[in-house]
């Protein structure tokens, strides 16, 4: 999701707007989507302070910095409710689960409920954190490709609405696991052969990974007809996920078409007419100034048009569809704000460390993602130059931005902030070198307030007991 499809703020892409006021500018109609656009990272919220600092949620950064120390993720909760909102104007009269494994907190769950979505989750841990936060079970679905036994039995413990099959070897398990005189419903993951994402990892729609069952060589309709020969477990639909950062809707369609051709096979083979239809999330977003991101309204706009068109074609009635947005919630509305402990020039390269890295943020370790620092705090009149952020752990592939501009006196002490920080930084966050992760600090309304406590000494220790 990107700011394209949101309203203007009324500032030029990557910076921030050069109102001086804190408080959150109101909404206003969207302007449409354009693939050439230059497009905001920032919050709407974003606000300057002064010359040198800025505000998001109403709440200056070097406030929060000062308040909660660094490194500290910042979340704006109304960005937040505003892209919940978003989804559901674009897929009116279907499910709209959220995507925990982005980001979860206590604070999320309500945030989701509260806004009218669905939730889907990958463990026993994510699902209980939810449900004992007063998350309905039943609007949850529970995914994973290799579901353990405790994955299983607190799902069927707690009542969750669907659990996506992913394997074959685990329907007579979730079967075998279902109480007698009771019925679990059931999506099977497919594999329509499209390959989709922003990188190699992260894409999950081909056969050559390790989600999902093949359409291209039977798995699939393998799947189906022993689910279908199951009494414990009932089968409602099919669910596919392409992969991540996907930032066009072609591939989308694509699915749609596949999918398709497929409930009809099986209302041909099978006699049944199966009710929904999940296209996962994967919805791609801006990190940089300029990068292309998926608009959800117009994506909306044509699956649901590609769906009615194919099912009228096959004489399918249109199932119930479903998406599953994460990113595209959650990580254009985080920041996470670093200090600078070192600059070191050596020959053509300066390298500006900071006191974070790879242990709260390891995906451009992992995929090579590349985020766009700003320094905040300080007004600088020096020209900026490309400069390498890195993080303070022993490894050389902990870099966080390549040929960053920042301004060419950056120093010790200064602080920085990184937008578009809000998924899969906590969530993927480890204990490397016992650093400790960071807090998740919210923020609306010229308020901010501790949802996630930073991960201390003690906390660490604790969990050693000792030899």
């Amino acid at each position: 999701m990107s700011h394209s499809t949101l309203p203007p703020t009324g500032h030029e892409a990557g910076a921030p707007p050069p109102a001086t006021a804190v408080a959150p500018p109101p909404r206003t109609a969207a302007r449409p989507p354009s693939g050439s656009e230059p497009r905001s990272i920032w919050p709407a919220s974003t606000a300057r302070v002064g010359h040198d600092d800025l505000a998001v949620g109403g709440v200056p950064l070097t406030e929060l910095a000062d308040r909660f120390g660094t490194p500290a993720y910042v979340l704006d909760e109304d960005e937040v409710r505003h892209r919940c909102r978003a989804y559901l104007r674009a897929f009116p009269d279907a499910e709209v689960y959220y995507a925990a494994k982005a980001f979860l907190c206590r604070a999320m769950v309500h945030w989701v409920q509260e806004e009218g979505l669905g939730l889907d989750v990958c463990s026993a841990g994510e699902l209980e954190l939810a449900v004992t936060t007063g998350f309905p079970p039943e609007r949850i679905v529970l995914h994973g490709n290799a579901k353990s036994p405790a994955d299983l039995r607190a799902a069927l413990r707690l009542g969750v609405g669907r659990i996506v099959i992913d394997s074959t070897s685990e329907i007579a398990r979730l079967a075998a696991a279902v109480p007698a005189g009771s019925r679990q419903k059931v999506l099977i993951r497919v594999v329509p052969g499209i390959a989709a994402g922003g990188h190699a990892k992260i894409r999950t729609g081909t056969d050559d990974q390790k989600f999902g069952l093949s359409i291209a060589d039977g798995s699939a309709q393998h799947a189906i007809a022993r689910v279908l020969s199951q009494p414990r477990l009932e089968l409602t639909g099919l669910h596919c996920h392409l992969g991540s950062q996907i930032t066009t809707v072609k591939p989308y369609l694509s699915a749609v078409r596949r999918l398709i051709g497929l409930l009809a096979r099986i209302r041909e083979h099978h006699g049944r007419t199966l009710p929904e239809l999940d296209l996962g999330g994967g919805h791609g977003v801006a990190y940089r100034p300029g990068e292309p991101a998926l608009d959800p309204g117009a994506l909306g706009t044509r699956v649901r048009a590609e769906l009615a068109r194919g099912c009228a074609a096959a004489g399918l009635p249109v199932p119930r569809l479903a998406v599953e947005p994460g990113r595209a919630i959650a990580g254009p509305a985080g920041i996470v704000l670093y200090r600078v402990l070192s600059v070191k020039r050596t020959g053509a390269r300066t390298f500006v460390a900071v006191d974070g890295g790879m242990s709260d943020n390891p995906r451009p370790a992992l995929y090579g993602v590349r985020y766009a620092p700003r320094l905040v705090g300080r007004a600088s009149a020096a020209a900026p130059e490309p400069v390498t952020v890195v993080g303070r752990h022993c490894e050389a592939g902990d870099v966080l931005a390549p040929d960053a501009p920042l301004p060419g006196d950056i120093r010790p002490g200064d602080l920085l902030a990184v937008p578009v920080a809000g998924a899969y930084h906590l969530s993927m966050a480890s204990g490397y070198n016992l650093v400790g992760r960071p807090p998740v600090i919210a923020v609306t309304g010229g308020h901010a307030r501790l949802l996630v406590r930073r991960e201390s000494l003690a906390d660490i220790q604790e969990r050693d007991i000792g030899v």
